[in-house]
């Protein structure tokens, strides 16, 4: 097995390459469908992983086993990190889609971790229309006649604990990737730099709630607690797997950065405007927080006065209701934050499929549109 990956790559041109439009249509189903191929083998992955985990816990306790139950409906959903593990990987010549599930799993365990850590940050207990880890914890303890405190302090202690446990099973299926021991080191500290980064960012986003909006530094809170885990992390793994040059990784790692961003701004549209049927996102969680996001500094910027009394009143508000939500929304809409800010995430957008197109094989740039493609629209 060690030597099931990392396969020297032919790199010399093919002359006889298709170059009309239908033969490049028909190479970017062929690469879509091998994706799609690889996402079967991750999702196998992820329900061999959770029921393993499950059954070990059970023999500890019945609670133990509940929490790897929860961490496991977490999992799921688009699987866009995993989507750009495989992207990578057959982008830059890689031919066995089941040496790299448990990476590209790997990633998607990490998301969810980060995700149950995430909402118990932001109070949140729904996630994707259903409770999260938080919120099947409360549920299951409500009704029991426990003190308010003592269920709260139980939540919490759930959220953390089984965000932990995620953390250390991506780390898990990392150690059994079939790849020479050289490239497992390498993506343990990868994935663990990108951990490091993601703290740095949750830290900051956090802390922006003290910060006025105008002087958050928004892009760069994005960039640590998103786009690193988000981007970079599952294209450098991808790319490592396949035996991507050095200066290939770093150009990689750009791209997943210019792409975590456009998908950071487009998350944050998503938990204000977003249709919650479509997103299983609150619209309004995010503004009763006061979230800090790069559309309420470029609201804040443009608006007058009047309009920024709007946002004092109603942004932070813990009881903000839909009325108060929908002025806010006006505000954003008139003061012109939301089309700027979606011309950033476009413009970070185009950024990466440029770099690629430049610096790296076609193969993955012609990946890299498809996976673009309604990006920063999705969920509208």
């Amino acid at each position: 097995m060690e030597n099931a990956t990392a396969q020297v790559r032919d790199r010399t041109p093919d002359d006889s390459a298709p170059t009309d439009a239908r033969s490049a249509l028909r190479q970017r189903a062929a690469a879509d469908a091998r994706v799609e191929e690889g996402l079967v083998l991750v999702r196998d992955e992820l329900d061999r992983m959770v029921g393993a985990h499950r059954a070990d816990a059970l023999v500890q306790d019945e609670v133990c086993a509940q929490l790897w139950d929860d961490l496991g409906d977490g999992l799921g959903g688009k699987l866009v990190r995993p989507r750009l593990v495989l992207a990578a990987y057959l982008g830059f010549g890689g031919r066995d889609v089941a040496a790299v599930a448990a990476v590209a799993a790997a990633a998607e365990v990490l998301h969810a971790a980060m995700l149950v850590h995430d909402d118990l940050l932001d109070r949140d207990e729904v996630r994707r229309g259903r409770p999260n880890v938080a919120g099947a914890t409360r549920r299951r303890l409500s009704g029991r006649g426990l003190d308010p405190q003592v269920i709260d302090h139980q939540v919490t202690a759930a959220a953390v604990l089984a965000g932990d446990a995620g953390i250390a099973a991506a780390f898990g299926l990392i150690a059994a990737v079939p790849a020479p021991a050289s490239v497992r080191v390498r993506l343990v500290e990868l994935f663990a730099a990108s951990i490091r980064t993601t703290v740095a960012g949750e830290l900051l986003d956090m802390r922006a709630e003290l910060i006025a909006p105008h002087e958050v530094p928004a892009l760069t809170v994005a960039e640590l607690k998103t786009a690193a885990y988000s981007g970079q992390l599952p294209l450098v793994a991808g790319g490592m797997v396949a035996g991507a040059e050095p200066e290939e990784l770093a150009a990689l790692a750009q791209v997943g950065l210019r792409l975590g961003i456009a998908y950071q701004l487009a998350d944050d549209e998503l938990g204000v405007f977003g249709d919650p049927a479509v997103t299983g996102k609150s619209v309004l969680s995010d503004l009763r927080d006061g979230k800090r996001t790069a559309l309420l500094r470029t609201t804040w910027e443009r608006a007058d006065e009047d309009a920024r009394q709007v946002l004092r009143r109603h942004v932070g508000d813990r009881e903000l209701d839909e009325l108060g939500a929908a002025r806010v929304r006006a505000v954003m809409r008139s003061s012109g934050a939301v089309e700027q800010v979606r011309a950033v995430a476009r413009t970070y957008l185009g950024s990466a499929v440029e770099l690629a197109r430049a610096q790296l094989p076609a193969a993955f740039a012609g990946q890299l549109d498809a996976l673009v493609d309604g990006l920063v629209t999705r969920g509208r």
